[in-house]
């Protein structure tokens, strides 16, 4: 079995006064905090979550 891909997630903006949407798109990534980095999944889930809120995440590739 290979080795699931993952991305590092970063939040660099705050979530107050954004859509619901979006709070719970950073919610769902698992971040709770700015400058908070988790890794998770590399999936087509997770990669539209971080889309939808691009302009609020960091992504790298690991």
């Amino acid at each position: 079995m290979a080795d699931k891909k993952m991305m590092k997630v970063t939040l660099t903006r705050g979530v107050s006064g954004r859509l619901k949407s979006h709070q719970a798109c950073v919610r769902g990534l698992g971040l709770r905090r700015i400058h908070q980095t988790v890794s998770v999944e590399d999936t087509p889930a997770t990669r539209g979550m971080a889309a939808k809120v691009s302009y609020m995440v960091r992504v790298e590739e690991s």
